[in-house]
């Protein structure tokens, strides 16, 4: 979903991530409220007032949108779900959860504690516009908390259609976990609605565009798109995670390994087993001892010439966790920490012994078998 994250704070235990996406948004944002929303609402301004008043309506929405997803996080972190942290990105932000809320009643309190915190915002600044108004301070104040009054209520009027993965397809699914008593249906359900919604957003985008408003257009089939892949794959992740429960990493792990002696060259290895097997890790072992891991990403970090005078034991590293996993740790955590560190293979170690390896083609491989011969 996202691209390069920039960290720019910790809030409440929680990690404020930054997709480069945003930047883009902030600059479309700004220049929307500069040049059209606040020189329609107040006339004869200067114009480096405009661009304040968009500065500030874009920072605004940002403290907006942390809220919202802050509000999910809290909820979600009070029930027990372990949270990843909040990115902001192009179309807006959204809370990582690490698992699905345990409960119906857990699912429900997350989804609907951002929309909650988007309506005490927007009645907030509502309230300090009316002040304003009375008091008759700046227009450029004014009008800026007029937007964020008129933002926030339009962010929760859109989060609260009853279409996953937004809030209101959320609270819809906790319902239905309730009255079905099955998350999986009711993800289907729901998910179901969310890519008919996404293809109502695309058929409005191509109606825009046609009519003459290409970029409001663009915006709805870029929101419809990602709003479709997002409800198709929240649903594949939940498959997956009822696919592989109870399943341990023992079950999937290949027990003879190919291994790589510490002795050899860089350019030995190279030839002789990234080339011939394709892998980007490999397990160096010193008789049966394990003495860490190479990763093709060390051999680039090498000049090409001195390949043929550094060995393995010059580069390996310790196996630390985002290589290796026990053998008693879920599939689904396996799966997880593939995800997170960008590798597709894991050592399997046991008290400083390796005992095999698991590759994610070997849990795809089982999750397409189990798929086409269960018919999910």
């Amino acid at each position: 979903m996202f691209g390069r994250q920039f960290h720019l704070f910790t809030l409440y235990g929680f990690s404020i991530r930054i997709d480069v996406s945003w930047f883009f948004l902030a600059v479309i944002v700004t220049w929307s409220l500069a040049t059209g929303v606040f020189p329609f609402w107040y006339e004869s301004l200067p114009s480096v007032i405009y661009i304040w008043m968009g500065i500030a309506g874009t920072v605004g929405l940002f403290i907006s949108i942390v809220l919202h997803e802050l509000s999910h996080s809290v909820v979600a972190r009070h029930h027990g779900v372990v949270m990843r942290g909040i990115t902001l990105f192009i179309f807006g932000g959204v809370a990582e959860m690490t698992d699905e809320p345990p409960s119906p009643r857990a699912e429900f309190q997350v989804a609907i504690a951002g929309p909650l915190a988007s309506i005490l915002v927007s009645l907030a600044c509502l309230a300090l516009f009316s002040l304003g108004n009375a008091l008759a301070w700046p227009d450029a104040l004014n009008g800026v908390l007029k937007y964020l009054a008129l933002i926030n209520g339009i962010l929760v009027l859109f989060n609260m259609i009853p279409a996953f993965p937004l809030d209101g397809g959320r609270v819809l699914r906790a319902l239905l976990w309730e009255r079905k008593k099955s998350l999986v249906e009711a993800t289907r359900i729901t998910s179901r609605i969310g890519v008919g919604f996404s293809y109502v957003l695309i058929g409005l985008g191509v109606l825009s565009a046609v009519r003459g408003n290409l970029v409001g257009g663009v915006w709805y089939f870029l929101i419809g798109m990602f709003l479709r892949g997002a409800a198709t794959m929240s649903y594949q992740q939940l498959m997956v995670r009822q696919t592989l429960e109870g399943e341990t990493v023992s079950r999937f792990m290949q027990t003879n390994p190919i291994t790589v002696p510490p002795h050899i060259s860089i350019s030995a290895l190279v030839e002789d087993y990234v080339y011939r097997y394709h892998f980007k890790m490999f397990p160096v072992l010193d008789g049966e001892t394990l003495i860490g891991c190479i990763t093709t990403r060390e051999v680039k970090s090498i000049d090409r010439q001195q390949w043929h005078q550094r060995t393995v034991r010059d580069l390996a590293e310790t196996c630390g966790p985002h290589n290796s996993v026990a053998p008693d740790v879920s599939a689904i955590k396996a799966l997880s920490r593939m995800s997170q560190s960008g590798v597709s293979r894991l050592m399997v170690v046991d008290s400083g012994r390796l005992l095999g390896v698991i590759t994610l083609k070997d849990l795809l491989q089982f999750l397409s078998l189990k798929s086409e011969l269960e018919g999910e």
